[in-house]
């Protein structure tokens, strides 16, 4: 089992804890990481452009010339694709790019990112993660305690008002529930931040 040291918000080891092996000690799946992400990224996709055809475009319901007999190519409509102001062919049209990807392969893939993390030395276990008042100043004071730069996922046990407010308005720091953990984030944030409840939760999850 990895083990990890655990901080209080000052920057203090106050403990050890060891970590599922099934959760944050298994051989990251790259394959699955990758194949997890390109959907999640898929599904946030909206779907919502859109361009007109030739049947959508206002006007051009005479015929610009006649048939025959003036030397230009035959023409039915002013609105036809080749025309100014013409229709689009085969432009997009609002669509849906979301599809499934089996749940065993979501649950391995967050499993796998927990464990690189741990890995590369990117993980910070607190003790918790409480503060008084709503207040930027705090919230930088205790990342600064606990000597993390750069970006940082902040995985709560479930919302905290105060530690969400305090830092939302930190270039480069996110905070999201356990709940809502998904593979994007922990690959976007290079720092990940757990308390001790975080991880219990976690383990009870994808253990």
């Amino acid at each position: 089992m990895p083990k990890v040291d655990v901080y209080n918000i000052e920057g203090k080891k106050v403990s050890d804890i060891e970590l599922a092996d099934s959760v944050f000690g298994i051989e990251p799946n790259e394959n699955i990481v990758h194949s997890v992400l390109k959907n999640y990224l898929a599904n946030q996709r909206q779907g919502t452009q859109s361009t007109k055809t030739r049947a959508e475009v206002s006007g051009g319901g005479k015929k610009p010339w006649r048939q025959k007999g003036t030397g230009r190519a035959r023409q039915g409509s002013t609105r036809a694709p080749q025309w100014i102001k013409g229709g689009v062919a085969l432009g997009p049209k609002p669509r849906s790019y979301r599809y499934t990807v089996n749940k065993k392969e979501k649950r391995l893939a967050i499993k796998s990112v927990l464990s690189s993390k741990v890995l590369e030395k990117e993980l910070t276990v607190v003790d918790k993660l409480e503060l008084k008042e709503i207040k930027t100043k705090s919230m930088v004071n205790v990342l600064q305690a606990l000597k993390v730069e750069g970006k940082t996922l902040i995985v709560l046990p479930e919302n905290n008002k105060n530690v969400v407010m305090s830092a939302r308005n930190i270039k480069g720091v996110k905070t999201i529930s356990a709940n809502n953990i998904n593979v994007f984030d922990l690959l976007k944030y290079s720092n990940l931040i757990l308390p001790v409840d975080t991880v219990k939760k976690l383990e009870e999850v994808y253990a």
